[in-house]
């Protein structure tokens, strides 16, 4: 069982923004993890030349991206190997769920850089309706009913397809991509790809390559990544793009957002600027969360200065 803990800040993404974020907030000594895939910012580590970080000309990508986590090592950043499914934002605490379990924080700042989602056609208009991205959040609710996995990523697309089959009645997986899918027998696996989805008389109708259709009650859509409006619930987002201010905030108190997921230009000394802007804002938030705290406890009846 992981330690039952609030942090102050959890960063999702552990690219140069992210890591950014949580080495400028463990400086100021602040509470901070880190929730990352399993290889943090392939995108650095594929970069075979740098040449405009200020102060490194002629760097190699991998070179930067090991000095980066020893930074962050150095400052005992803890980084867990776990893929955020789900942000859910509390009063003045949030919630993110990830397979290895819960994670509460003060604060978020979202690094998960550029994501472009190609949708399938009906299914923006029915997340919410039948169509979820996290069998681990919603499967309990289709316990004893059909369901489709559209799996774009084949680990763990077929864990999800392997957690709904001990819940639904039927679970149909359709995988997207090349390579080994160990989904159980229960499971009715459908080779030919999904072309769009629209309500049915029973619930959704996943319209299948050839003419074929298949009624379900319920769609996962299992991506390498969530598209970010559906991470958090009433994020405003423009496209494929996180909407933030000058100081990084979203349209949601407490969360923030850095680096390439807030859009161009996708650069690396853009994306460690926007990642210490965020830690510093994200300070200011918990302290006013502080102040908050300490004039409804009537202390300040009672400080010197009061007097």
């Amino acid at each position: 069982m992981r330690e039952e803990k609030i942090y102050d800040i959890a960063v999702v993404g552990c690219g140069p923004a992210g890591l950014s974020a949580a080495i400028n907030a463990r400086l100021r000594r602040k509470e901070v993890v880190v929730l990352g895939g399993e290889f943090c910012s392939t995108k650095l580590h594929k970069s075979p030349l740098i040449n405009n970080y200020l102060g490194l000309p002629n760097v190699n990508g991998e070179e930067l991206r090991q000095k980066f986590l020893e930074h962050a090592r150095l400052l005992e950043v803890p980084i867990e190997m776990a893929v955020v499914e789900k942000i859910y934002p509390l009063r003045e605490e949030f919630v993110l769920s990830t397979r290895q379990g819960a994670y509460s924080a003060r604060s978020v700042i979202l690094a998960i850089g550029s994501i472009q989602t190609n949708y399938l056609p009906g299914e923006e208009e029915l997340v919410g309706q039948g169509i979820s991205y996290c069998a681990t959040c919603d499967g309990a609710y289709y316990q004893g009913k059909r369901v489709a996995v559209i799996a774009y990523d084949a680990g763990e697309g077929a864990e999800e397809a392997n957690l709904l089959v001990d819940m639904a009645a039927e679970t149909y997986y359709f995988p997207m991509e090349e390579g080994i899918h160990p989904v159980r027998r229960e499971a009715t696996v459908i080779n030919q790809k999904p072309q769009a989805v629209q309500e049915s008389d029973r619930g959704l109708l996943l319209r299948i390559e050839g003419g074929g259709n298949l009624e379900v009650d319920g769609i996962f859509i299992i991506r390498k990544f969530i598209p970010a409006e559906q991470l958090v619930p009433g994020l405003d987002t423009e496209g494929d793009v996180i909407r933030v201010d000058r100081h990084m905030q979203t349209n949601i108190s407490g969360l923030f957002a850095a680096g390439d997921c807030t859009g161009r230009p996708w650069q690396l000394a853009k994306a460690v600027g926007e990642g210490q802007v965020a830690a510093i804002s994200a300070i200011h938030y918990l302290d006013s969360l502080a102040s908050k705290a300490y004039i409804s406890n009537g202390d300040l009846l009672h400080s010197p200065r009061a007097r």
